[in-house]
């Protein structure tokens, strides 16, 4: 708040202008762009409307984290597809690479392609 202005004569001239704020008992904030991860851990979030307008205050400890975007392909994945497609280790593998790790998405592209 503003230094020397008492918090309640504050709070009435927002709701003059037409502000209204709240607080929002957030535990965790994540804001994720393209190629990484803002995590924002004991945040003080606050919802502001102004005249319409909703903007959201947010402060409190931030943390980056990139996004990983390999998906982790393990060995009975590769055989679920091998048997279900009947196809040999790396074409399985490379199915499931195609399909960002979806195993049923990789089977079916390996079944439409014979």
């Amino acid at each position: 708040m503003i230094p020397g202005i008492n918090p309640r004569k504050m709070q009435q001239m927002m709701k003059q202008m037409g502000i209204q704020q709240q607080e929002i008992p957030a535990v965790e904030v994540i804001i994720r762009t393209e190629d990484k991860e803002l995590i924002i851990s004991n945040p003080s979030v606050q919802k502001v409307n102004m005249m319409g307008q909703i903007n959201f205050q947010i402060s409190g400890e931030v943390k980056e984290r990139s996004l990983q975007t390999t998906p982790e392909i393990n060995d009975e994945d590769i055989k679920t597809v091998m048997e279900q497609a009947k196809v040999n280790y790396e074409t399985a593998k490379k199915a499931i690479e195609n399909a960002d790790g979806d195993l049923a998405e990789a089977i079916l592209n390996l079944s439409d392609s014979e």
